[in-house]
């Protein structure tokens, strides 16, 4: 039976595991503060993982994690040899595959475009192999894969595992990709929407780092959104929450393909946006077209790049007349033209949302990119395993 004493250090062991797991490197200080306890107490658990190779010293910089005053002090990480994570990112048009260690380094990384109405289990097996080869560029043996975390641009309902809308391909529908991909890689798989992985990759090392209660909205060929609060998605009861996109912004406006009227995403989606300007250009442009000639100048991409920034403004607004976040993350392919966006996306949101919530939110570009769905796959699995590797002693690691 352990004492007292023995309980309470087993406890701050596992505490300490836990925030460098989640949040990757920290100094001791950082540690005392999250803790909530003496740097003698953290010093006395750091050299006890470090004695044991579970955790590594690397070179001392500051970490954006938190304002610090003063020289910063050596920051630590998880040993990189310690296990390894992959994040995988079904995009309507491309799979992306990235392997990342605990020290929160991404060490191979790769991806692939899919046809925009695929087969799901043909690209289930394209990903299986994606990431067979990632682990193998990496020297990452299987034994040392901690998990598999995957992103569907779509609602997954999470006491079934169940895709349950069209939104990527319609073989998706009905479909349990975690159990599917889970079957073809001998590895536990965890399943979320896009833009809940987006939104906590925005937190733990992005845009949102520091938020109490984030906003992250992923604006592309579709639109979604992710909140995360005191550090934690919300995922809602069935794992459904924040459907940005379907939002109703006009009632008697346009069917959407989730079979209501007037949605957001038929107003703001990159393909909506395209169907605006057909008039002008005819059927010869790209989605990516909208964003690239609107940076160039043109003038018709610019408006209706700004028409939708006034339209998501005033859908904001609601959200934060909602929740009262702290900061609110522009992500997805729109954010791009975030400069185009940002003037008419704040007005509507400083005319629509009540005084006190709407000014006191920062608004932002999200840091990460393309990569931020596949980097937020990894971090789920980091939040949700507790299951370690067999160490052995590398050279220090720099981080994401």
């Amino acid at each position: 039976m352990q004492t007292p004493t023995s309980a309470t250090r087993t406890g701050n062991r596992d505490r300490v595991i836990q925030l460098l797991r989640t949040r990757g490197a920290l100094t001791r200080a950082d540690l005392a503060r999250l803790l909530d306890c003496s740097r003698a107490t953290v010093s006395n658990v750091v050299a006890a993982l470090h004695y044991d190779g579970l955790v590594v010293e690397t070179e001392a910089h500051d970490t954006g994690v938190r304002p610090r005053q003063g020289r910063p002090g050596a920051l630590l990480t998880l040993n990189p040899s310690a296990g390894a994570a992959v994040g995988i990112d079904f995009g309507h048009t491309h799979v992306r595959v990235v392997v990342a260690n605990l020290a929160h380094t991404v060490v191979s990384e790769s991806s692939r475009p899919l046809m925009r109405d695929h087969d799901a289990r043909q690209t289930l097996q394209i990903a299986a192999a994606m990431t067979e080869d990632a682990l193998n560029a990496a020297g990452v043996p299987r034994a040392k894969v901690i998990g598999v975390g995957a992103g569907l641009p779509g609602p997954v309902d999470k006491r079934t595992g169940t895709v349950g809308s069209s939104s990527i391909a319609p073989s998706w529908v009905g479909l349990r990709p975690a159990d599917e991909l889970g079957a073809r890689l001998g590895l536990p798989v965890l399943i979320d929407n896009v833009g809940n992985l987006g939104a906590l990759a925005e937190v733990t090392w992005g845009a949102g780092q520091g938020a109490d209660v984030a906003v992250y909205i992923k604006i592309g060929t579709g639109v979604g959104a992710g909140f995360v609060i005191d550090g934690r998605l919300f995922r809602g009861s069935c794992g459904t929450a924040a459907e940005f996109g379907h939002m109703t912004v006009d009632p008697a406006g346009q069917i959407c393909r989730c079979g209501n009227r007037g949605c957001l995403e038929t107003y703001v989606s990159l393909p909506a946006l395209l169907d605006q300007l057909r008039a002008h250009y005819g059927a010869d442009r790209a989605a990516h077209d909208v964003v690239t000639l609107a940076l160039a100048g043109d003038r018709a991409c610019a408006r209706v790049l700004a028409d939708a920034g006034q339209r998501i403004g005033a859908a904001t607004a609601i959200i934060c007349n909602l929740l009262n976040p702290d900061r609110v993350i522009v992500g997805g392919e729109l954010a791009a033209a975030y400069d185009i966006l940002l003037p008419p996306l704040r007005a509507a949101l400083e005319r629509d949302a009540l005084p006190f919530a709407g000014g006191h939110v920062t608004l932002c570009k999200g840091l990460l990119g393309d990569r931020a769905v596949a980097l937020g796959a990894v971090a789920t699995v980091l939040h949700a395993t507790t299951r370690l590797g067999n160490p052995a002693r590398p050279t220090a690691p720099s981080l994401l």
